[in-house]
């Protein structure tokens, strides 16, 4: 599961979405749950007909789904992740899952622990083309304080047992249940696949669960 990665700043979200508009702001390119970072989504008002419309927008959001219901932002804590098997399912998450609210999270890079040692050394992962990881979304809103809309969104996750990289990283948890040990991986969705992702409907999400090459990915240790 990710709980931390670097969102990528303006210059590169531009030059990475370059038919997106970006209007939000975000707090720093390291980003943990409860942080304030980019993702991106079809733009409201895109069946409208107004050419003026960019087809693409980033928003800011909390790192880590709020549904209308939670009563303050220290559940992000908790749904930063969503596993695909059970998302439809699970109350944190289903709301935007039916609705299918999905969102394209922008990163640099990804870290995962690497317990292999016996000690968790931090991984850095990232496209090994030097592109962006588009990692595959859900955003949800709800009324801010000062009127408006308040984002907020969680990475997808999906089985890992197999992957090359991400078969070998964290460590097992003995007081999880033992459907719950099992190795994850965020959704990276290959660029091409960027669009049908966005416009998919709830029906077609699961499609988009698979495993990203590794052989497109970069994994480096962090040695100090």
């Amino acid at each position: 599961m990710c709980s931390h990665y670097e969102a990528p700043l303006r210059q590169l979200l531009q030059a990475g979405f370059p038919s997106a508009a970006i209007p939000g702001a975000w707090d720093k390119p390291d980003m943990w749950p409860g942080y304030i970072g980019p993702f991106i989504r079809r733009p409201a008002e895109i069946d409208s007909g107004d050419e003026a419309v960019p087809p693409l927008e980033v928003l800011a959001g909390n790192f880590g789904l709020l549904p209308i219901w939670a009563k303050d932002e220290s559940l992000a804590k908790r749904t930063y992740n969503a596993r695909s098997e059970t998302v439809a399912e699970k109350p944190a998450f289903r709301d935007a899952w039916k609705r299918a609210q999905h969102c394209i999270i922008p990163a640099q890079a990804i870290y995962e622990p690497d317990w292999r040692s016996g000690k968790a050394v931090p991984t850095r992962i990232s496209r090994s083309d030097g592109e962006l990881l588009g990692i595959a979304g859900l955003y949800e809103r709800r009324q801010a304080a000062g009127g408006g809309w308040a984002y907020s969104f969680t990475m997808l996750t999906l089985n890992a047992d197999t992957h090359p990289i991400f078969k070998e990283l964290h460590r097992p948890d003995p007081k999880r249940p033992a459907e719950l040990q099992d190795k994850r991986m965020v959704a990276i969705l290959p660029r091409g696949l960027y669009d049908a992702w966005l416009d998919a409907p709830a029906a077609g999400s699961m499609e988009f669960m698979r495993m990203f090459p590794a052989d497109r990915l970069e994994a480096l240790a962090k040695t100090s």
